[in-house]
């Protein structure tokens, strides 16, 4: 009897690039530009992604877009978001007060500086003219490609 043996590389072939994005625009307004210059049509998806940060789950929101007829599917992800905690100090008996800190949570934590990454899922040999398209939009300050095999954090990519 033959032993087939599977190994897991066999299952790890990644067939998406990732875009990081640096731009100061609201997630909404940076949709409306990339589609607007890609061509596409990101809609906000209903579910937002989440991650969990030590107690806290922290939501980044999403919007999708699936091109069926070259079978793409491209997601703009928020990189950055900011959670809220407040504290409680009590320095007397009757002095109480309140403190709000606010930590910032990345998305994709090794890439820290991206403000927005766009994964594009299925995508042809076209990626540099994505990258050129979305230098062209003036609220975009940079773009470029990040080989998405030396990040650790990948395994949020996959929802």
């Amino acid at each position: 009897m033959a032993v087939h043996k599977l190994l897991i590389d066999d299952f790890e072939d990644a067939d998406y690039i990732l875009i990081a994005i640096h731009s100061s625009l609201e997630d909404y307004r940076l949709a409306y530009f990339v589609n607007r210059e890609l061509e596409i049509r990101l809609e906000k998806c209903p579910n937002d992604l989440s991650v969990k940060q030590k107690e806290d789950l922290v939501l980044f929101s999403r919007f999708f877009f699936e091109d069926t007829d070259h079978d793409v599917a491209w997601h703009l992800i928020q990189n950055k978001n900011s959670i809220t905690t407040a504290q409680t100090s009590t320095e007397s008996l009757f002095d109480a007060e309140m403190f709000a800190f606010s930590t910032t949570v990345f998305f994709l934590p090794d890439l820290k500086t991206a403000d927005y990454v766009l994964k594009i899922e299925n995508v042809s040999d076209e990626e540099d003219d994505v990258v050129q398209k979305l230098l062209k939009v003036k609220h975009i300050t940079t773009a470029y490609k990040v080989d998405h095999y030396k990040l650790k954090s990948k395994n949020n990519l996959i929802f």
